[in-house]
C-alpha cells in the first residue's frame, strides 16, 4: 500500500481559483442598511452636543423605524420569491390570460390568450401566448380557457 502513487495534481472543481475568486466578489449595494445605519447613529452620538445629549425616546424611535424598514425589506424580497415561484407560475398553462398592449397611437388594448407555456429569462418569468411572451406582471386577468360569455 505504501507503494501506491496518490496523485496531488488533481483540482477539486469547486476549489478552482476562478471558482473562489468569483465566489468572493460581491455585487455593489447602494441600499442603506444595517451597515451604514450603525455608521451614522455613531457619528451622530459622536457629534452631538454635550448640552443637548439624544434623548432616549429619539433612540428608541430611530431604532424601531429602521427595524420596520428592514423588515418591510425582507417581506419585498420574500413576497418576490413568492411571486417568482415557477411552480406557481406553471399552475397557468392551459389557461386563458388578459394583459394590455399599447398601441401606437398610446391606447391600451386588451389582449386575451391561452398560456402555452412558462419562460424563465434573465430572472423575469413570462407567460408564452402564440409567439408572444408575456411578463407576468403585465397580467391582469387569468380564467379557465374556453367559457367565454358575450
Amino acid at each position: 500500500m505504501s507503494n501506491e502513487a496518490i496523485s496531488t495534481s488533481n483540482v477539486w472543481p469547486y476549489y478552482s481559483s476562478s471558482n473562489v475568486q468569483t465566489a468572493a466578489v460581491k455585487p455593489k449595494d447602494d441600499t442603506l442598511g444595517k451597515d451604514q445605519f450603525l455608521r451614522i447613529l455613531v457619528t451622530q452620538l459622536s457629534n452631538q452636543d454635550p448640552m443637548q445629549p439624544l434623548q432616549d425616546k429619539d433612540f428608541i424611535a430611530q431604532m424601531a423605524q429602521f427595524s420596520s424598514v428592514e423588515q418591510l425589506m425582507n417581506m419585498t424580497g420574500e413576497l418576490t420569491k413568492l411571486r417568482q415561484n415557477l411552480g406557481m407560475a406553471s399552475t397557468m398553462i392551459g389557461k386563458e390570460i388578459q394583459w394590455f398592449e399599447t398601441a401606437e397611437t398610446g391606447e391600451l388594448l386588451p389582449m386575451i390568450g391561452k398560456v402555452d407555456s412558462i419562460i424563465l429569462s434573465g430572472g423575469v418569468q413570462y407567460a408564452r401566448v402564440g409567439d408572444k411572451d408575456i411578463d407576468l406582471d403585465s397580467i391582469v386577468a387569468i380564467t379557465e380557457g374556453g367559457a367565454q360569455s358575450e
